[in-house]
């Protein structure tokens, strides 16, 4: 098994690491509302994926509803 003959250097380290950066997510415009959402996911704000409601999506308006309701 290799073993490093010395101590490699903070720097040496460091400039090999620069090219470790986080990265943004891809985001596409859903087609339904125009809202930026992640590509072959349900839009979080509409809930639609492919033109199809997938997830229903509880806005403030309905909850004070119910709250009202109740």
């Amino acid at each position: 098994m290799a073993v490093p003959k010395r101590k490699q250097s903070k720097m040496k380290g460091r400039k090999r690491r620069t090219h470790y950066t986080a990265i943004s997510p891809t985001l596409s415009k859903c087609p339904k509302c125009g809202e930026y959402a992640r590509p072959h996911m349900a839009c979080s704000y509409c809930g639609y994926y492919r033109g199809r409601p997938l997830l229903t999506i509880k806005t403030k308006k309905q909850e004070e509803d119910k709250a009202t309701q109740a």
